[in-house]
């Protein structure tokens, strides 16, 4: 499965965002380093500075930069006036998009997809398309659609609003399989409004489909995309694969992307949150003094990550004398134990020194 980053135009369309042409430059070419098989860098057709991003990037990186795109004629040509790697037509297919978004018959959007996706070719791009609201359509539409467009690779799904399961995408897909449509020409997009979006990207994975949309921290509209980061940890830690993501510098990458584009995420905030991989209570740091992995998911060095134990507080004696026994040190544990309560909380290095000026 091939990754296409989202972060860029996902994230401009939260409330309240504005990001400068400096800001989506600087993400961009952070995003790249991660080696996703595709970057969207924005939607030309709404104005600046998505057409200079676009521009910018597809000129730099040596990642394929796509241009988000309706089968319009406006909006193509503000695409192209880009020169992107790829445009990504997309365009609503269930009745209910069809009636109150666009107001206009399934059939003249199936024709405007056609025509919009033969243009793109003869311009010298490679068109992607997607289809909005995909997930709450019925199988058979898609069916009609993927053999209608038989070129139309990758096709992407969309689960519009984020309201599918893992099982409902597993059944899904399934469905569409037994009909004949490859899932490996197939892509997914989905939302985290019931906040299972990274569930639905490894079921699909599982499914085999060619490719699905990520975003940094789950930047995006509402309740945001899958995340990247959580995407890329649970596939290598369950099965080894990273679906082209280098994940060596994964934390360290994605805290630069959101610095860049002035953003934070909470400290339990999974992989990415301060808390995740930091340690205090006397049980937990006794034992990671020992065996790390004892009360960790994941080795954050196998991302570009650090851990933290923190000596303090909620330090116990056997801790306290875990601690000097790693460093050498012959003291009373209690009276150690004092001073970490009294002076911390302290990392591990700030603890260690303490010990060696007091008893050394």
């Amino acid at each position: 499965m091939q990754i296409r980053d989202v972060t860029l135009r996902e994230a401009a369309q939260l409330p309240d965002r504005s990001y400068t042409r400096a800001q989506r430059q600087e993400a961009g070419e952070h995003l790249a380093e991660l080696t996703p098989a595709f970057i969207q860098a924005g939607f030309p057709a709404t104005g600046p500075p998505d057409p200079a991003v676009v521009r910018d990037l597809a000129a730099s990186l040596n990642t394929p930069v796509t241009a988000l795109a309706r089968p319009l004629d406006g909006d193509l040509e503000a695409a192209f006036d880009t020169d992107p790697d790829v445009v990504d037509l997309f365009a609503p297919i269930s009745d209910r998009q069809l009636t109150y978004s666009l107001n206009t018959s399934l059939e003249t959007v199936v024709s405007m997809l056609a025509d919009a996706h033969d243009r793109i070719q003869e311009q010298g791009f490679t068109p992607h398309v997607s289809l909005v609201d995909a997930f709450r359509t019925e199988t058979s539409r898609l069916v009609d659609f993927a053999r209608m467009l038989p070129e139309a690779t990758p096709l992407f799904l969309a689960d519009t609003v984020g309201c599918r399961t893992p099982d409902e995408v597993r059944g899904r897909l399934s469905a569409l399989e037994t009909r004949g449509i490859d899932l490996s020409r197939i892509g997914v997009h989905f939302h985290d409004d019931i906040g299972v979006a990274t569930a639905n990207v490894l079921a699909a994975a599982d499914a085999g489909v060619g490719y699905a949309d990520v975003s940094v921290a789950s930047l995006g509209e509402r309740a945001g995309n899958p995340a990247l980061e959580e995407v890329v940890a649970s596939a290598y830690l369950s099965q080894g694969n990273t679906f082209g993501i280098d994940r060596t510098g994964l934390i360290p990458v994605c805290t630069a992307v959101l610095e860049a584009l002035g953003e934070t995420v909470g400290d339990r905030k999974a992989i990415l949150g301060e808390t995740v991989t930091t340690h205090e209570s006397g049980i937990h740091t006794e034992a990671m003094l020992a065996e790390p992995s004892t009360f960790e998911p994941f080795d954050p060095d196998d991302f570009g990550g650090s851990r933290t134990l923190l000596f303090g507080e909620q330090t116990g004696e056997s801790s306290a004398a875990a601690l000097l026994d790693r460093i050498g040190i012959d003291a009373d544990p209690a009276e150690f134990l004092a001073l970490l309560r009294e002076q911390g909380p302290l990392t591990r290095d700030e603890a260690s020194t303490l010990a060696r000026r007091r008893f050394d």
